[in-house]
């Protein structure tokens, strides 16, 4: 069948087991669908760090391969994935909708709540769905070697699986704090044969630097970029991949969004609210994107990006250009920043601990299409109890973070006595986070406290750039 000719949402064969819709495997969507054209206006063409003009292809070339860039600045409806991608993502979608009745009773809600199951993937998250392009579209350009960064290790154990299945190899900087609360996730990427080191880390002069300054620092996701950038921008035969915030990625993940309004369709549902949690918008924008052409036409459905009160950067941040990493190796993009120097707290949702935002996104929240909200660390792990007591499965705490919001909104619409329809992504597991639910069972995990005062420190070193 012809990528750009899928058969309409009312020919949909979608099977229904119980409270588990699910679509059969030639349901795969095979095209990833482009918000770009779509958006109220044009983003911000990205900043040279060198320069400060508009960034060109070639120096984007240094560290991605032609695929990838004419994806981030296509302004193509649709882009048809390739045969050798659909194999792979085969592996394990179409994933599951999920009808999440046992929390609704516990919640005493008219709404009806559905998940969309993304913990079922080989790494156990969402991110295989851009890590697998990215390590084609690389290998296909004579790429045999990839660097990254990784949070808390979601987007790292996808990319070390999906070079493994091209015969390509990958290094990843891993956050510090989380390098050291997940060891099971670096154990995971080594499986697959990725390289794995804490971040900050002696091997660039970027991770060098941070640790003359503070030899017990953290790390963050800015820091671990800015490693894995220097490394891939110096090495012919390595390139860069990033799991998050860049356009070409959040296309890629369209496919989660995709496949949940053919199932919802299929039980006669819309969503009235979309929630995902929100690091840098990835999850989010898998989600919600596909439905931005109907909530531009008036369609009464919000979506919402739910992020750690600790690093707020969409309820707190500024829409200004920043550098996407703390070297000032990348790009500067227009999105919501707390500052390129701003240094999250630890926290066990280290996948959600980044100063910025996709541009996407950004834009979607300024134009006032998409709304934003926080949650403390201690909500987002009560919530998560309750979705393992309820729906037997152990969510990621970035996952939680939009159970959290989901239970928010679950209790205004009972307290309203109005039914709705919510759908959420659940983005993965936690089941190499056990750690983290362990220090909350123990007591020992509290709320971050308000980062009023070092927001406002970072956003003072914005770069100066004009619109």
């Amino acid at each position: 069948m012809d990528a750009m000719s899928r058969p309409t949402t009312t020919n949909v064969k979608a099977r229904t087991r119980g409270d588990v819709i699910t679509l059969p495997a030639a349901e795969l969507p095979t095209r990833w669908y482009n918000v770009l054209p779509d958006l109220p206006a044009p983003l911000a063409p990205p900043r040279s760090p060198a320069t400060g003009n508009p960034v060109t292809p070639d120096e984007l070339g240094r560290i991605f391969p032609p695929a990838l860039i004419e994806q981030e600045m296509s302004q193509d409806r649709f882009i048809p994935i390739p045969e050798e991608v659909l194999a792979i993502l085969a592996m394990w979608r179409p994933t599951p909708l999920v009808r999440a009745r046992r929390l609704e009773a516990a919640l005493g809600t008219p709404a009806r709540i559905y998940y969309k199951h993304e913990g079922v993937s080989p790494s156990g998250s969402h991110k295989p769905n851009t890590a697998v392009p990215q390590a084609y579209f690389n290998r296909l350009h004579g790429i045999r070697r990839l660097t990254t960064e990784t949070g808390a290790g979601q987007w790292g154990s996808a990319l070390a699986f999906a070079t493994r299945m091209f015969g390509m190899t990958c290094r990843v900087y891993m956050v510090r704090v989380s390098y050291d609360q997940k060891p099971y996730r670096r154990t995971f990427m080594r499986l697959f044969g990725a390289e794995v080191f804490a971040s900050p880390s002696p091997h660039t002069a970027s991770g060098r630097a941070i640790l003359a300054k503070d030899p017990g620092s953290p790390g963050s996701l800015g820091i671990a970029i800015s490693e894995a950038v220097e490394e891939a921008a110096g090495l012919p035969d390595t390139n860069y991949s990033l799991g998050s915030v860049l356009n070409h990625v959040l296309l890629h993940q369209t496919v989660i969004g995709q496949e949940a309004k053919r199932q919802l369709e299929s039980v006669g549902e819309t969503p009235d609210f979309i929630f995902g949690c929100h690091g840098g918008g990835s999850n989010f924008g898998g989600i919600a994107l596909p439905f931005v052409p109907e909530v531009l036409a008036g369609a009464p459905i919000r979506a919402v990006a739910v992020e750690p009160d600790g690093c707020p950067s969409l309820t707190r941040g500024r829409f200004a250009f920043d550098y996407g990493d703390t070297a000032k190796l990348t790009p500067m993009v227009r999105m919501y920043t707390l500052g390129h120097d701003f240094m999250p707290p630890a926290s066990h949702s280290g996948g959600l601990r980044y100063h910025g935002a996709s541009p996407i996104v950004s834009a979607l929240l300024e134009a006032g299409v998409i709304g934003a909200e926080a949650v403390a660390q201690g909500e987002v792990f009560r919530a998560a109890e309750l979705f393992a007591h309820t729906e037997g499965i152990v969510p990621a705490p970035e996952s939680a973070h939009a159970v959290a919001a989901v239970i928010r909104k679950a209790a205004e619409l009972r307290e309203e006595g109005r039914e709705a329809t919510i759908l959420f992504s659940l983005s993965g597991h936690g089941l190499f986070d056990l750690g983290a639910y362990e220090a909350y069972l123990d007591g020992t995990l509290g709320d971050q406290g308000d980062q009023g005062e070092a927001i406002a420190a970072a956003l003072a070193g914005l770069p100066q750039v004009r619109p």
